[in-house]
């Protein structure tokens, strides 16, 4: 091999494809626009100057596409996060928000090299489903504000908009229809002299480039006390939104990606914001739906450029950023929502053959996120709520069926099933111990126990047989289940 050619090979895929190349540059530029008046509210729910939360998108995009573990993702400024810091900064200042950022990027890293990635596998597809929908729900509902109590001509803009990006890619796909919609409606905008509420409504852009430095807080076990909380609380919705967008990107793209180093680069992210005395985030969904789904990026340098051209725009193009309409950056988002929510989950085909348990699960999902508006509160109730549905199946799944030898000496007692604290409750009322013979035998062979709870109802059986004199013997025991109730049988009663 050549030393041209082992060099062609060292390259990212974006070098050797020019196509790829222009898809990404152009992905990350349309991402950039739609951070911007994103990153501005959220640093409002925060309380804390745009500035901040614009700093926050640029540090944690430029950081992550380095350090992540999923490709084309964009982590910025959230929603999420800035609901969880907001009464911090609200109570002890803008020190203590930037000090907690950085112990949440901590407190990520330590979560991540534990494997907290792998509890992902738990997360059942319903509930996935759940997230992805009300999470289309959100980026809708989110747009409802910029379309209440503003000028009529904003409602032919959003129309045009969505008409631009439904239409434009017949024509070519070159460049991604948001791009093109967001530029025509801001070049007709300012060539009319049409009024309608722009970005820089939105607040000041910044006029410089974040400066690193340590926060203004006493660093003492006191100051330690108060973010830890906030902190701990950070990291979870932090790391639980991302672990999240990976696995839909995962299933977009049909790829995989690392989600411990996903976890790690969050926390790292993070770190790198808060010293650069930003707001935090994690991944952002709604603008890695328009990376990936809308403008067809799939590598690291996509979200890099989202982050650097983020701060090209402020910085360079503030002006011109400024008089972008909302209403073009409203029709992406709201283009964004329909492509996002898995519209044959509610079809009423997929209803009717879809088991009532799964329907449930994803209902309570949707139903709790769009309630609170936090999409982590959404994921676990969906989780519990699918550990109920799968409990209460399986217990009635254990079966126990009797059969009594000619003689009348013996009865085998054949339990099918598994064996776990809601199918061996209802265990104990299965044997007739005032009419069985003197001896029983529990035939275990079809059966898996799984918990103490099973090896206590086994206990209670052979307790309520040996009050009346009679013996019970069990049988068929697989090896997990034999080590198990040898372990904890008899040491489970009352006393010990």
């Amino acid at each position: 091999m050549t030393p041209a050619a082992r060099l062609r090979g060292l390259k990212p895929d974006w070098l050797n494809n020019p196509k790829v190349w222009r898809t990404e540059v152009l992905a990350g530029l349309v991402v950039a626009l739609a951070l911007i008046p994103e990153a501005i509210s959220f640093s409002i729910i925060a309380g804390v100057d745009p500035a901040i939360g614009l700093f926050a998108s640029f540090t944690m995009a430029v950081t992550i596409a380095v350090v992540g573990g999923r490709r084309a993702m964009i982590s910025a400024a959230t929603g999420a996060v800035a609901l969880v810091i907001a009464p911090l900064n609200r109570e002890h200042g803008f020190g203590h928000l930037v000090a907690a950022v950085i112990l949440a990027g901590v407190f990520q890293i330590v979560l991540g090299a534990l494997g907290v990635a792998r509890l992902m596998r738990f997360i059942p597809r319903s509930v996935m489903v759940g997230f992805v929908n009300s999470l289309a729900i959100l980026i809708f509902m989110a747009q409802v504000p910029e379309m209440r109590n503003v000028p009529w001509a904003v409602y032919p803009l959003i129309t045009a908009g969505l008409a631009l990006m439904v239409f434009f890619p017949r024509v070519t796909t070159v460049i991604p229809a948001p791009l093109v919609s967001i530029v025509v409606l801001t070049v007709v905008t300012v060539a009319a002299g049409i009024a309608v509420p722009t970005v820089g409504d939105k607040g000041a852009l910044p006029s410089s480039l974040p400066v690193p430095g340590l926060p203004d807080v006493p660093f003492t076990l006191d100051t330690l006390t108060t973010i830890a909380p906030y902190a701990f609380a950070m990291a979870l919705v932090g790391l639980m939104e991302s672990l999240m967008t990976a696995k839909l990107v995962d299933d977009i793209t049909d790829t995989h990606s690392d989600k411990t180093r996903e976890s790690v680069g969050q926390g790292v992210a993070n770190i790198v914001t808060g010293f650069f005395g930003g707001m935090g985030g994690c991944a952002m969904i709604g603008q890695t739906m328009i990376n990936v789904k809308v403008s067809g990026a799939r590598t690291r340098l996509s979200t890099f450029l989202a982050g650097a051209f983020l701060m090209v725009l402020c910085i360079v193009f503030g002006p011109v950023v400024s008089d972008i309409p909302m209403a073009a950056l409203v029709a992406v988002m709201v283009m964004v929502s329909f492509a996002t929510f898995d519209w044959h989950s509610v079809a009423p085909k997929t209803l009717r053959r879809m088991p009532t348990g799964e329907i449930t699960v994803m209902v309570v999902t949707v139903a709790c996120v769009v309630a609170t508006h936090n999409l982590a509160i959404g994921v676990v109730a969906g989780s519990i709520t699918a550990m109920v549905v799968f409990a209460k199946r399986v217990a009635h799944l254990a079966e126990v069926t009797a059969v009594t030898d000619p003689d009348g000496t013996t009865v085998v007692y054949r339990v099918t099933g598994e064996l776990f604290f809601a199918s061996s409750n209802d265990l104990v009322g299965r044997f007739d111990y005032a009419g069985d013979p003197a001896k029983v035998v529990i035939d275990l062979s079809s059966a898996h126990i799984w918990d103490a709870s099973s090896v206590a109802a086994l206990d209670a059986i052979e307790a309520k047989y040996g009050q009346r004199g009679k013996t019970v013997e069990i049988t068929g025991l697989n090896d997990p289940s034999a080590r198990l109730h040898d372990k904890l049988s008899g040491e489970l009663a009352a006393g010990h």
